[in-house]
């Protein structure tokens, strides 16, 4: 069989490379031919890796079909594998699918699977054969309303046959006749949707149009497998939502041994892992901690191997020769994640009661217009990265490098020509327009006014109550919209939560706004602009942190919700679009610069920052896509740690001393 990667996914892989040359780690003068680092000498590499993580980003599932977070996926790929997985340069390669490809031009995906990958328990123990049916019984339970609560429908609906159709008959049926649906052969999913398993290590997708890219999805979670033979085990639906660690099944290169909530993780190397030939570690501890300043402290002392700097702790190392880290400075790995700030229209007070004053001037565009061209972010992006800050500047919603035209001009270049937007200079930011933020900011006080409005509308933003770094931040924030905004405007108010911003502050609707970063589960606009689409409870960003869909139209939101709609067409009309990819993008560029043009979000940053490591950064998987990127396979690493001069950029680091 011919395994296929498209044009398209190729030159995915070459923008990850700009994008890391962005975040200045450039060629590294210890790689191979391939493009592969070399690892430490064997007697220096770092068996039991420990690295830290701040308490906000604790794990909320050990399901990993049912997981949509960043917090989750950075811990449970390293426990299961899907169908494929990428390298270091963003190209996909094989995980459980040895091979995979497509005849008819995207209509109809086979994949290979591999024998002898094994479902076993925490300590390492068969428990069963990974094969097919798996992954029908994962799809299925993606697609199962009352099994998956709509959890990562979006993608397997908007391309897979039948399975919009039987996602909606599910919520047709009680709770109970849902959880009992399996994907047996002769089951009602069968027979609806478009996933054929002619053997034991075959899958066959059908999908419903072409779909060039659909292979870029194989290595997000919704195309996870699920063993039946564990739903069983364990006792039903209902069980496997609250599994945890000690009862749920891997077949991934680590296992979890140990979990103590907000505390610690211990990854235990799967002895029964099929990629015999990876490069594990024995173990790898993740230390929950309050702030990145206890990780920097705990690095310091020797009991964590990597940590990500922040602005002050940059500054003080990359500005004093003498400092024992100086010479140790190695970029991080830029995020995949595009990030923005997302209004909350259908905000709530904490008793429960609409924030009308709120509510009724996010729903004004000369409002937010006033924001989207006012707000510098300069100071902001310093926090991100003090070496280089404007390389932080991000001008779009969709993350550049997802996709490119047949010619080579990435996407969000024709976002940028549809906005009229210049090059990002590196010295300026090219949205700011003063002129313009102040004529808004006049029309939307007199407009509001009009309405009912006081001033200055206050701003609910919130950040975990422990973590000084995330109050260090908040208040360069607060210090922004002071400076570009005015105190008689907005006012931003400062709040915490204690331990889930999700239970705490998103389900009670009490945000204003919220600082979000959207990294594409597969390679195609689609994924990110359907995020935003109105009227539909598979749109993340929609349903589950604008409240969009909750929004009642009166006079004060008519406009709002005609731009909402207007969107949503121009996105389902892009779409639409099978048959050419240039028209395809073309299409959904004028629909983001639609969603930008009205302010319907604010993009804020890009996060490529700097790091000390024991870990060989460039040895990480890095696409543009998928959630396998914090899989802990295959990484170099050197127990004294990576220079600077190792990794290319000393001079970089040296200017910093002259500045």
């Amino acid at each position: 069989m011919k395994k296929t990667v498209s044009k398209l996914l190729a030159l995915a892989m070459a923008a990850s490379l700009v994008l890391s040359g962005c975040g200045g780690s450039g060629s590294s003068n210890g790689t191979t031919e391939n493009g592969d680092a070399t690892s430490a000498s064997s007697e220096n590499e770092v068996k039991d890796l420990i690295i830290p993580r701040v308490a906000s980003r604790e794990l909320e599932t050990f399901n990993i079909l049912y997981s949509q977070r960043l917090e989750d996926t950075e811990n449970l790929t390293n426990l299961v594998d899907g169908l494929l997985e990428s390298d270091t340069k963003g190209e996909l390669v094989p995980c459980i699918a040895e091979e995979w490809g497509t005849e008819d031009g995207g209509l109809t995906w086979t994949f290979k699977l591999r024998e002898g990958v094994k479902w076993v328990d925490m300590n390492g123990q068969e428990k069963a054969d990974c094969n097919a049916q798996d992954f029908a019984t994962g799809l299925e339970w993606v697609l199962n309303f009352y099994k998956n609560d709509s959890s990562n429908t979006t993608m397997p609906i908007e391309m897979i046959k039948g399975a919009s159709e039987y996602y909606e008959y599910t919520k047709t049926l009680s709770e109970e006749e849902a959880k009992a649906l399996t994907a047996g052969e002769g089951s009602k999913f069968r027979e609806m949707v478009g996933l054929e398993t002619p053997d034991d290590y075959t899958v066959i997708y059908h999908c419903i149009t072409e779909k060039p890219y659909f292979d870029s999805l194989a290595s997000y979670v919704c195309l996870y497998p699920m063993s039946q033979a564990m739903v069983d085990e364990l006792g039903g639906p209902d069980a496997v939502r609250s599994m945890n660690n000690e009862n749920m099944w891997y077949n991934g290169c680590y296992t979890m041994t140990s979990y103590i909530q907000g505390n610690e993780k211990i990854f235990t190397k799967n002895p029964m892992y099929w990629d015999t030939e990876a490069k594990l570690f024995d173990t790898v501890t993740v230390k929950m901690v309050e702030s990145n300043d206890v990780a920097y402290q705990l690095y310091e002392t020797g009991d964590v191997d990597y940590v990500q700097l922040g602005e002050a702790q940059l500054n003080t190392i990359a500005k004093d020769p003498n400092n024992k880290f100086h010479d140790y400075l190695v970029p991080d790995v830029p995020s995949k994640y595009s990030y923005q700030y997302i209004f909350n229209y259908n905000k709530m007070k904490e008793d429960g009661t609409p924030d009308t004053n709120w509510n009724t001037a996010v729903a004004n565009e000369a409002f937010r217009l006033s924001w989207y061209y006012g707000l510098d972010f300069t100071n902001y992006w310093k926090r991100v990265n003090a070496i280089d800050p404007m390389s932080c500047e991000n001008n779009f919603y969709t993350m550049k490098g997802l996709v490119y035209t047949s010619d080579g001009t990435d996407y969000t270049d024709l976002v940028r020509a549809e906005l009229g937007l210049g090059e990002e200079n590196g010295q300026t930011p090219v949205r700011l327009d003063a002129e313009k933020a102040e004529q808004y900011k006049q029309q939307a006080i007199e407009e509001l006014t009009a309405q009912g409005v006081t001033f200055p509308v206050e701003v609910d933003y919130y950040i975990q109550a422990s973590s000084q770094t995330a109050l260090d931040s908040a208040n360069v924030v607060a210090q922004m919209f002071s400076d570009c905004l005015g105190d008689d405007y907005v006012k931003l108010n400062i709040k915490t939560y204690i331990q889930s911003v999700r239970n705490e502050v998103i389900i009670p609707h009490l945000h204003s706004i919220t600082n979000n970063g959207w990294g594409a589960d597969y390679a195609d606009p689609q994924n990110y602009l359907g995020q935003m689409t109105y009227g539909e409870d598979n749109a993340y960003y929609s349903d589950q942190y604008s409240y969009i869909n909750e929004v009642e139209e009166t006079e004060a939101t008519k406009a709002l919700l005609d731009t909402y709609k207007e969107f949503t067409k121009m996105v389902d009309e892009a779409n639409a679009i099978t048959d050419d990819l240039d028209a395809r993008y073309a299409a959904y560029a004028k629909a983001e610069a639609y969603m930008l043009q009205h302010a319907i979000v604010i993009p804020c940053n890009y996060q490529i920052g700097w790091s000390l490591s024991k870990v060989d950064n460039d040895t990480k998987m890095n696409a543009m896509y998928g959630s396998v990127n914090d899989k802990m396979k295959n990484w170099a690493s050197n127990a004294d740690g990576y220079t600077s001069e190792e990794k290319g950029v000393a001079e970089q680091v040296a200017a910093m001393v002259q500045e």
